[in-house]
């Protein structure tokens, strides 16, 4: 019957298999675990022809080596820059040169943009499924070691980063406030 109930539900938390996130990982009805790393960013596309493909040659041996399922995922996560913007609207007001006065208002104007832009930090995973804890901690090092050789640096997935990832799947990016419903009796 509960099933059932589920199956004719109209509401994505009752067919997505998710109990919850807990140290780092996404903690499914079979017991599975999805976790994994978040590499940080590296614009390998600056650096001399030679070290590009060293990079490139490292990336395609790690994927060739591991012996294991994996998802390589790309997320989006809205930039907040509310704490910087304040702190230049404090500069401003306390600012007596005029020049100094224009060079601020012109970083608060692209910081204007960049918020009405929607502009968002782009991020990379490698994602796994697994139930042993043991074989979680080997895996995690065994990509963070690998991704090291390849000039890259990963640490092993917060609870924040995995909320970001099931926004971007379930929500298309837009991230989830939860609030109390109010609604009017007619």
């Amino acid at each position: 019957m509960n099933k059932m109930a589920k199956v004719k539900s109209k509401f994505t938390e009752d067919w997505v298999p998710v109990k919850g996130i807990n140290g780092g990982a996404i903690i499914l009805d079979n017991q599975f675990k999805v976790t994994g790393v978040k590499i940080a960013p590296r614009n390998i596309f600056i650096l001399d022809y030679e070290s590009q493909q060293s990079v490139l040659t490292n990336l395609k041996n790690m994927y060739n080596q591991l012996d294991f399922e994996f998802w390589l995922v790309v997320a989006d996560r809205p930039v907040d820059i509310s704490v910087y913007m304040s702190q230049l609207h404090l500069l401003y007001n306390q600012e007596q040169s005029p020049a100094i006065r224009k060079l601020i208002a012109e970083d608060i104007n692209k910081g204007n943009s960049f918020i009405n832009n929607n502009v968002v930090d782009t991020e990379y995973y490698i994602l796994f499924k697994e139930k042993d804890p043991e074989k979680i901690q080997k895996k995690i090092r065994t990509l963070i070691n690998s991704l090291a050789t390849a000039g890259l640096s990963a640490q092993q997935t917060s609870n924040d980063d995995l909320r970001i990832v099931l926004d971007n799947f379930l929500n298309g990016g837009v991230r989830t406030e939860f609030r109390t419903v109010v609604t009017k009796n007619e």
